[in-house]
């Protein structure tokens, strides 16, 4: 089954007291690479985040995004500095009495010194947000391969296309190849017998011919070529990552499709040559796409 490496996946898990927003994101990469952006209070969850991302992802840059909100996100403590106030207090009586000053102190007065009195905000960390977490990005991998499932039906379709045209085209060139030989032999034959001026004998010409006529013969690099077209097809049938092994096949295909459009030297060949080539390159552009 052919996947892409192209998705996303959201999802969000609420309990009484939070809610955790995942979001992940897949684009092409030669390897599997985690970029993961949450609140410092997760950081020890982040290898969990990557393993259970790993069930769904074998390849691609994962970029991955953890948002929390709630009251369970943050714990709250008010702290009073005593002393400070008392010698506030001390000091505010003394100012009255010397100056003779009227009027009260207030609490007001008091709570907006952020000297004596401040609120601490210490991020929250328990077993409880962690498996709130955890089960977020599970389901936010699960629609996310889904879709790179979904992606990946289209990319077989349109590779299966061009694999299937690139078959035409071979069964085009083996049908010349024959006579591709024959002419080259006879040719050669001809330019030899003028070369010599007849005075070589037939056995030593026809010899040569046979000789550099084997040199055009393409029918190792056509057996070669379909045979790759048919592990290609199989290839496409396993449940895995293919990406790499496609490639690593179209790379053998495109040298052997040189190789006929070198050796044969025939205009009807040359043209079919230019036609692979150019749907080996449209399968490539697909199959990097493939997981």
């Amino acid at each position: 089954m052919v996947v892409s490496m192209t998705g996303f996946g959201r999802s969000k898990a609420e309990s009484e007291r939070c809610s955790v927003t995942v979001e992940v994101k897949t684009v092409n990469h030669r390897f599997c690479e985690f970029h993961i952006r949450m609140p410092r209070q997760l950081l020890k969850t982040e290898e969990k985040i990557k393993k259970k991302l790993g069930e769904h992802i074998k390849r691609g840059r994962v970029e991955v995004f953890v948002t929390l909100e709630g009251e369970g996100v943050v714990s709250r403590s008010v702290h009073i500095d005593w002393e400070a106030l008392d010698e506030f207090v001390d000091n505010i009586s003394e100012i009255k009495n010397r100056y003779s000053l009227t009027g009260d102190l207030e609490i007001r007065d008091i709570v907006s010194r952020d000297d004596i009195i401040h609120i601490e905000e210490k991020e929250a960390e328990n077993d409880e947000l962690d498996m709130l977490v955890l089960s977020a990005v599970d389901e936010a991998g699960h629609k996310l391969l889904e879709m790179r499932r979904h992606e990946g039906a289209a990319l077989q379709k349109d590779v299966l296309k061009y694999i299937s045209l690139m078959s035409n085209h071979i069964l085009r060139v083996k049908q010349f190849a024959p006579d591709v030989v024959e002419q080259y032999r006879e040719r050669l034959r001809k330019k030899m017998a003028d070369f010599l001026a007849g005075d070589a004998a037939d056995d030593r010409i026809m010899t040569e011919a046979a000789f550099f006529a084997d040199k055009a013969d393409i029918s190792e690099e056509i057996a070669r070529l379909e045979s790759h077209l048919s592990q290609f097809n199989e290839i496409l049938k396993v449940d895995e990552p293919l990406g790499r092994k496609l490639d690593f096949l179209l790379q053998e295909m495109n040298r052997e499709v040189n190789t006929i459009g070198s050796k044969a030297n025939d205009s009807k060949i040359a043209r079919e040559v230019v036609e692979m080539k150019s749907l080996l390159e449209k399968v490539k552009e697909q199959v990097q796409n493939i997981e």
